[in-house]
């Protein structure tokens, strides 16, 4: 069998603040990159090619290509098998630029907080709320603390069989 491997990507580029670019990655975590930070503890120096992004101006025009942060204005060149010139924009994988990111604090719009929050304020213990909601303890305990998915249908039936709240849903 073969095993899928979960790698990190970038879907969306979210924020461009200064040297600072928030993104989302396909893991739904809104995260954090620094590069005035990130540039510094690389000592980029005159002989890099990030150089030219301590310039802002440059540094702004960074875009989403292949599920990684670009910059088409720098970049490279390298001949390819036929010895022709090819011209290539400067990215870092998305992996490095995840480890190098720090997460948002976006820890209320999580599903298992928002379940254990409004939990505890109705004063339910996890096996009342499974009880309630036609779950398992365990399974209450792995989403309140995100350690797994939940699907909308099951969302719906610990918020409104479980808690007895009324789930509404707004996109904006």
């Amino acid at each position: 069998m073969r095993q899928r491997l979960n790698l990190p990507r970038i879907i969306k580029i979210e924020k461009v603040d200064g040297f600072k670019i928030q993104c989302m990655f396909n893991n739904g975590d809104s995260r954090l990159l620094d590069f005035e930070k990130i540039f510094n503890d690389w000592n980029v120096s005159e002989q890099d090619v990030e150089y030219k992004l301590l310039d802002l101006k440059e540094f702004e025009k960074v875009g989403l290509r292949n599920y990684t942060l670009s910059w088409p204005n720098i970049g490279f060149e390298i001949k390819n098998e036929k010895g022709q010139i090819e011209k290539h924009p400067y990215e870092i994988g998305p992996d490095v630029l995840f480890q190098l990111s720090q997460q948002m604090d976006t820890d209320e719009t999580k599903p298992g907080n928002i379940i254990k929050s409004a939990r505890l304020k109705a004063g339910l213990t996890q096996d009342q709320l499974a009880m309630r909601s036609g779950t398992t303890r365990f399974y209450i305990s792995r989403i309140e603390n995100n350690k797994t998915d939940i699907e909308m249908s099951t969302f719906k039936k610990i918020i409104e069989a479980g808690l007895g709240k009324q789930l509404r849903l707004t996109i904006e």
